[in-house]
């Protein structure tokens, strides 16, 4: 009976959600080029808003826990497990004030309004899968970013999105990286539950009434320990947070 109800709700809400990109993007163009980055970081930060209201017209709720226990005025690296694309949206949205810039795939840099642009000249850094060379430098150039200004790295090192929110195996490469050219930056593991679910039936129609969680674990400095340490000690933190 739910996805049944969700047909037409998710109608709505796609109009809603492009109608927002469309909207956003020469906001964002205006702002990137004629006021420079705070005035674009904040156009972003509130596209995100209003995304995130178009995603209450389908009964979601969001709920961060533990936000007061992230380190201030330091380089961040978010280290996350991967639900769906309502993830991205709820922590640009969530932790702004922490400035996250994105490992994202290079599919993802041209073709969507609002996003694509963001992606290009936000901070972020587009990649292509098939080439891990290229990715290297990519990488190491977004920990010399944040290393230089105090901002924030998410990755999700699971590499794809879970569709049933059941974790897979991390890979170590990128955050190796990460962690490499970013000496004094604190890793974050966020577990992150319930966002599969708006996309249980694909992306048409979509689930309704679903509370997502986003659970942050103790922050580990890099410089204290050996990245093998850090890896465990961060999956393990990430993978006990997942409800299943």
């Amino acid at each position: 009976m739910q996805k049944l109800f969700s047909y037409p709700i998710s109608v709505i809400y796609y109009l809603g959600f492009g109608l927002t990109l469309v909207i956003f993007h020469p906001i964002q163009w205006v702002c990137f080029n004629v006021f420079g980055y705070q005035a674009h970081k904040k156009s972003v930060d509130y596209l995100n808003f209003f995304l995130l209201k178009c995603t209450n017209l389908l009964g979601t709720t969001y709920k961060f826990e533990n936000i007061e226990s992230i380190p201030k005025n330091v380089p961040l690296i978010f280290v996350s497990n991967h639900q769906s694309m309502y993830d991205i949206i709820a922590m640009i949205w969530f932790f702004r004030r922490f400035h996250c810039k994105f490992v994202s795939k290079k599919e993802l840099g041209k073709g969507i309004p609002s996003v694509s642009f963001n992606l290009r000249h936000g901070g972020s850094v587009l990649i292509d899968r098939k080439d891990p060379k290229q990715a290297i430098p990519a990488i190491k150039g977004l920990s010399e970013y944040i290393e230089k200004h105090n901002r924030s790295a998410v990755i999700f090192p699971e590499g794809t999105r879970s569709k049933t929110g059941k974790p897979k195996e991390f890979a170590q490469s990128g955050l190796k990286i990460l962690c490499k050219y970013a000496p004094s930056a604190y890793v974050v593991p966020v577990s992150i539950n319930n966002s599969w679910k708006i996309v249980k039936y694909g992306f048409f129609p979509l689930g309704l009434g679903n509370r997502l969680t986003f659970v942050v674990h103790k922050p580990l400095a890099v410089k204290d320990y050996d990245f093998s340490e850090l890896i465990a000690q961060t999956e393990k933190a990430v993978v006990q947070g997942i409800k299943i």
